[in-house]
């Protein structure tokens, strides 16, 4: 069902089941798959390939061009997965350089006016909330919750069930299953999102213990690094390898500066694209 008002490139490629509302456009290279639901004044262009179920609504721009000065006019990409909501005038941008790609994952809600920019990468069932921006090149891992105008500097890592709280920022790797607070800092695990997402009661000791020990026993963090990585709990190791995979620092715990932690970075570019 396609409003007459709707605007679509004859090489697009829309499943028959596609719903297009009034005076969307959607341009050459796109694809989307069956069932999708475009709103009103949607606009989705660049090559972009979108898979099932997912909800468009009205204004919310997909695909545009990077916002990144080296960005030549290439043909990039963005792909999306399946069961995606994006509301209201949120953006999201396709890649800067061929080759590479913007990627979401599925069942993500993508709130009024968020921003998600080049060369992202977000996981499954992420939340960023109204007016939240994220950079290019930040990677969003599974079940992160964004609150509501919140800042994510280019490059960072937001690990798994991670919560941002309202208004914060970050220019540093957010570890897994805590909380951000500020600029970053962090003050404490998630722990409701650790119960919604079924993690056990003993999982959930293993991590406070970790949790303690890197952030609040003010011992060199490469120490307490050392003593987290001998514990034998599956989501205290994806806390270790998230944080031994990082070239930007890590976020501290507001009350408990960290000094020694790896991965200082750098890396400063300058604004949110």
């Amino acid at each position: 069902m396609i409003h007459p008002t709707a605007i679509i490139h004859p090489k697009a490629v829309l499943d028959a089941s596609v719903v297009v509302g009034p005076y969307a456009v959607i341009d050459a290279h796109v694809q989307l798959g069956p069932r999708c639901r475009v709103g009103p004044h949607v606009h989705l262009t660049g090559h972009t390939t979108i898979g099932a179920d997912n909800s468009f609504h009205t204004g919310c721009v997909i695909g545009d061009a990077p916002q990144d000065l080296k960005y030549d006019g290439a043909p990039t990409r963005l792909r999306m997965g399946d069961h995606n909501v994006v509301r209201e005038h949120a953006t999201v941008h396709r890649s800067s350089k061929p080759g590479e790609e913007t990627a979401i994952g599925s069942r993500n809600f993508l709130m009024a006016g968020c921003h998600v920019g080049h060369n992202a990468t977000l996981g499954d069932h992420v939340i960023v909330a109204n007016g939240a921006l994220l950079a290019g090149h930040t990677t969003v891992e599974d079940r992160v919750f964004i609150s509501g105008n919140c800042l994510v500097h280019q490059f960072v890592r937001v690990g798994t069930l991670a919560l941002m709280q309202g208004g914060s920022a970050i220019s540093k790797d957010l570890p897994p299953f805590t909380i951000a607070r500020g600029q970053n800092g962090i003050c404490g695990l998630n722990v409701v999102g650790l119960r919604r997402a079924g993690y056990s009661a003993e999982h959930r000791r293993a991590l406070k213990e970790a949790y303690h020990l890197l952030f609040r026993s003010r011992k060199p963090f490469q120490e307490s690094l050392n003593d987290v990585a001998r514990m034998d709990a599956e989501p205290v190791r994806a806390l270790v390898a998230f944080i031994r995979g990082g070239k930007r620092g890590l976020c501290s715990d507001t009350g408990f500066p960290l000094a020694g932690a790896p991965g200082e970075s750098e890396e400063n570019d300058a604004g949110m694209g």
